[in-house]
């Protein structure tokens, strides 16, 4: 038996990152549901109810669900509509292909103010002489029922039959309860009845477990198996809760049969790192992807993982010469051109196309210290000492050969000394609307004094 767990609802809740308190829509079909629970206490806000394909034999614990407005309960075992009074937004309600048979439940509906659409084909109760004019009557509020729309001719006229059409309805309704009562006793009968061969149940289990080792007796189990199954299947019953529980315990007997019988698959090791430690490039899921590199120094990996795949299937592993990352259980491996820093990498997923991005910084954009160099060194001879200086930032020395030492210094004549004589001042003129004064003849020219400012002494 599945039950409605926590963990189940939450699963289902991948649209609304998990959160079930504010889930507005959950869809619950085809996971052998044998009873609804929980719904009414978790998920209070909800509006859509997915239930179809299970095996739910009673309409319970949705009461509380006052913003439910479609619930979908169709291919399941519902006898009786009940407890839906407390739907107040209730909309639309799906029973198809259910075991309704008591038809005079419909009116537990009539609460329901909002309901627009009933599906009921496929029960027991459609087959009533009168069903769609007394579920028409019974209901003013419904505009569809089984897809066909509610005219009000169509209303005004049952309406005026009202009264005759539900006690042939009852009529039928009470032979149908009595038909299901003897079903159910004779269906309780078989099953008590019902004992499998132990011949055939010993002969399978000693096939299973290899004990037997009679080839004989092992294709005889195997042909009386097949028989039991061929009889099962084609052996005619009516359509009931009953059968069709049986028939569902029946497959899972079958399918946990063959779990069992089946050897484990031996897997083959994947490698991903040769003996020699050379990494591979690996594309298990087959996934596309492109490897660029940004102005920020970093690499980009953006992995085109499935759109609606869930997170927690998804296991990144950084490296500094390579990227791992595990798409459910498929591995995709690459090595990077360049080394990375794994503890400064980050992983983002894009909520619209789904895709994995990895930013990986470079590790050479690291600032590293640099060894030191030896500088350049010159030498001078002064009074048969050595003097070690060291050059200026930013400037570059020449290195000069010792056996050019003396052709150097010749270059410049010795005894030939420039004199530099002071300018000799023109005539005067006016400057700035003030007339220079005149050269003293008490005046000295200091040759240490610059040009400029022996003029400035002038003025």
């Amino acid at each position: 038996m599945v039950r409605i767990s926590e963990d189940l609802i939450r699963r289902r809740a991948e649209h609304n990152n998990g959160d079930i308190f504010s889930l507005e829509e959950v869809s619950l079909h085809q996971q052998d549901i044998e009873r609804i629970e929980h719904i009414d206490k978790w998920c209070r806000d909800l509006k859509i109810l997915y239930l179809q394909n299970n095996l739910i034999p009673k309409i319970e614990n949705v009461g509380r669900l006052k913003k439910l407005e479609y619930l979908n309960l169709a291919l399941n075992n519902i006898e009786v509509i009940e407890n839906l009074e407390g739907c107040e937004s209730l909309q639309k309600l799906d029973l198809t292909v259910n075991f309704v048979g008591k038809l005079s439940s419909v009116e537990s509906l009539k609460q329901n103010l909002h309901l627009r659409e009933l599906y009921l084909v496929g029960n027991p109760c459609t087959e009533f002489l009168g069903y769609r004019q007394y579920v028409v009557a019974c209901l003013p509020q419904l505009q569809w029922l089984d897809g066909k729309e509610i005219r009000r001719g169509e209303r005004i006229q049952v309406l005026q039959e009202l009264d005759a059409v539900r006690r042939r309805v009852l009529e039928q309704e009470v032979d149908y309860i009595e038909k299901r009562e003897e079903q159910k006793r004779s269906g309780l009968k078989e099953t008590t009845e019902k004992q499998e061969d132990p011949q055939i149940n010993q002969l399978l289990s000693e096939n299973q477990n290899g004990t037997d080792q009679n080839p004989e007796s092992s294709s005889k189990a195997h042909t009386d198996a097949e028989d039991k199954e061929k009889e099962f299947w084609e052996k005619p019953c009516p359509f009931t809760p009953e059968s069709r529980l049986e028939a569902h315990r029946h497959l899972e007997d079958k399918r946990a049969k063959e779990k069992k019988r089946e050897k484990p698959k031996n897997k083959t090791l994947r490698t991903l790192i040769n003996a020699d430690g050379r990494v591979l490039n690996i594309n298990e899921p087959k996934l596309d992807f492109s490897l660029t590199e940004d102005e920020n120094n970093c690499m980009l990996l953006d992995l085109h993982v499935y759109r609606h795949m869930d997170t927690s299937l998804l296991d990144v592993d950084v490296q500094p010469t390579y990227v791992r990352v595990t798409v459910k259980e498929k591995v995709f491996q690459l090595v990077l051109p360049a080394e990375v820093k794994p503890d400064s990498s980050t992983a983002q997923r894009s909520q619209t196309t789904g895709h994995l991005l990895l930013i990986l910084p470079l590790a050479h954009g690291e600032i590293k210290p640099k060894k030191p160099t030896a500088r350049p060194t010159s030498v001078t001879s002064n009074q048969n000492t050595k003097k070690e200086t060291r050059p200026a930032p930013g400037r570059e020395l020449l290195e000069v050969d010792p056996g050019l030492a003396g052709s150097l210094a010749n270059i410049v004549p010795k005894g030939k000394e420039s004199s530099h004589k002071p300018l000799q001042l023109s005539q005067p003129h006016q400057r700035c609307g003030v007339e220079e004064r005149p050269v003293s003849k008490d005046f000295v020219d200091d040759p240490e004094v610059p040009p400029l400012m022996r003029r400035c002494c002038l003025l």
